[in-house]
């Protein structure tokens, strides 16, 4: 057996101190979700009033790369991987009993972020293979050391979510070559769409059904979700074949079909969560109605290959994009935020309010395209929506991101 050396054991103890000390100076940099969740939900605010002054014509820019593309890829691989990036961070520590990323690292894997969002902004100025280039190593960097921390703890049963984020930054990669060479992004958005969808479906289907059996136990309600079982890992697979057929074949009537077949599937996994039962706690009924939006889009867009004269591909995307992404990202930044800071896991009417907001941003996106009359209404109903959701997350949940957790 090997004694260790107290004097090594004392420079160890008083080393850490000084490191804690440090990161402790600088609260932000203290956890993954901190930097990231704030970040984003800034992000999200701004680029979608840069998004409005692009349509107004108040403002000008990325016409080389486009004002949709930069839309779509802000919205997509600006915000979403910054909120992802918040929640692995917090949750691979809890799945491997590993030491979370913390201080310098965490900074400069937040500059990479940020870099990326600068040069997107510039890319008129600095080229648009240079901003391309900026953008895309970030996700890449982000899956090498989600593979590092699942690999060195041993926990292979999340190998599938650094497999689904590698999918994510070959999107990227794949949405910047189509946008460079092309003029316009088409298997990009839709291979990014089906991985987060994917992510969601893994991810948010453990993490839905244990938040509320945790949450009815408490107040003895017996009545329980349904544990994770063989019909879950079905519908998951049967999701990813519906997903890969429409990032192929997105106009094909088979597509169409599996996507409702999706949709119906996803609908009975959901359904057996019990999610009716927690009405009386919107921190955790809104990850059910967030989770909702994964059958619901799957709806959406198999009846825009069908039946394309009820509603467009762009319009039904958004019940994936701004419905289960928007809402589901929202619905964890929320309550990670709380729990990670020492506050109470319960919705207060600020929490509730951002949840309206977004609510009121999907449901408004979704029906422009269904009611073509009001079709400029919604869309400013629903950027609206957007806009209130983020900043009243900023004003609620800022302090908390920036400040020392209450136990520290």
């Amino acid at each position: 057996m090997l004694i260790p050396d107290p004097r090594v054991t004392k420079v160890s103890i008083t080393y850490g101190r000084i490191q804690d000390a440090r990161t402790m100076s600088v609260p932000l940099f203290s956890y993954g979700f901190r930097p990231f969740f704030f970040s984003a939900a800034l992000w999200a605010f701004v680029a979608m009033i840069f998004w409005i002054a692009l349509l107004s014509g108040t403002i000008v820019f990325a016409e080389g790369y486009g004002p949709v593309a930069w839309h779509s890829h802000e919205f997509l691989f600006g915000y979403i991987s910054a909120a992802l990036t918040g929640f692995l961070l917090t949750a691979i520590p809890n799945w491997t009993g590993r030491l979370p990323l913390k201080g310098g690292g965490l900074i400069a894997l937040w500059l990479l972020w940020l870099a990326g969002r600068v040069g997107m902004l510039f890319a008129d100025r600095i080229g648009n293979v240079t901003a391309a280039a900026l953008d895309g190593i970030y996700l890449y960097v982000v899956a090498a050391v989600i593979f590092r921390e699942i690999v060195a703890g041993g926990n292979w049963r999340n190998l599938k979510v650094a497999l689904l984020v590698t999918l994510f930054a070959v999107a990227n990669s794949i949405f910047h070559f189509e946008v460079l060479w092309q003029g316009s992004p088409a298997y990009g958005i839709r291979i990014a769409v089906a991985a987060i969808v994917l992510l969601i479906a893994v991810i948010g289907g453990r993490i839905t059904p244990s938040f509320t059996t945790n949450w009815l136990k408490r107040r003895g309600i017996a009545k329980l979700p349904v544990p994770f079982n063989r019909f879950d890992i079905a519908v998951i697979a049967l999701t990813a074949v519906g997903l890969l057929l429409w990032a192929v074949a997105p106009e094909w009537e088979g597509t169409g079909v599996s996507l409702f077949v999706v949709g119906f599937a996803q609908t009975i996994r959901f359904a057996r969560w019990q999610g009716w039962l927690t009405w009386r706690e919107p921190i955790v009924l809104i990850l059910h109605i967030g989770y909702g939006f994964v059958p619901l889009g799957a709806f959406l867009l198999g009846a825009s290959i069908l039946w394309p004269g009820v509603i467009t591909a762009t319009g039904a995307l958004h019940g994936w994009t701004t419905g289960a992404m928007g809402v589901m990202t929202l619905a964890v930044m929320t309550r990670a935020t709380r729990g990670h800071t020492n506050h109470p896991i319960e919705s207060t009417a600020a929490t509730t309010g951002i949840y309206g907001a977004i609510l009121l941003a999907a449901s408004a996106r979704v029906g422009a395209d269904l009611w073509p009359a009001g079709y400029f209404t919604l869309l400013y109903v629903s950027a609206f929506g957007w806009c209130a959701a983020f900043f009243g997350f900023i004003l609620a949940y800022g302090a908390m991101l920036v400040g020392i957790r209450q136990s520290e």
